[in-house]
């Protein structure tokens, strides 16, 4: 019986080195697959942000981070909450404060009185100069 072990146990292990050679043979020899270049992340840092915002209609939000940058954050669900002229936007970070997508955004829009509606952002999108330039001036924050 134990004969019969050590044959099966080499037979196991030259099947393995062999398919270990395969596999490595067929990894030299394969192209590497093409992969689109993907484009630069973009990140903004919420203590870039210092508040200023603009809500042009309930589903979206501009808001300027640093001087000269400007986002838009569309929003999944619309607030008519961001009409209100009395209206702030409460930003909560969790773990660390670089915005790089959707689900790193917290918001919520809250009135003087305590209220707070969370907003949810399906989409952040960093404005090139052009299309800062072509914002209305009441809807550029």
């Amino acid at each position: 019986m134990i004969p019969n072990a050590r044959r099966l146990r080499h037979g196991f292990a030259a099947a393995l080195l062999a398919g270990l050679a395969g596999a490595t043979a067929f990894a030299q020899t394969a192209p590497a697959p093409a992969t689109p270049a993907s484009p630069k992340r973009q990140c903004f840092s919420l203590t870039d942000w210092r508040g200023g915002w603009r809500a042009p209609n309930p589903s979206v939000i501009y808001i300027r981070v640093n001087i000269s940058d400007v986002w838009r954050i569309d929003l999944s669900t619309p607030s008519n909450q961001l009409m209100w002229p009395d209206r702030h936007l409460v930003s909560v970070a969790r773990g660390g404060d670089a915005v790089c997508a959707p689900i790193d955004l917290d918001l919520k829009v809250a009135d003087t009185h305590g209220y707070r509606e969370p907003l949810i952002a399906k989409a952040i999108t960093k404005l090139t100069p052009e299309e800062v330039a072509a914002l209305p001036v009441k809807d550029r924050p």
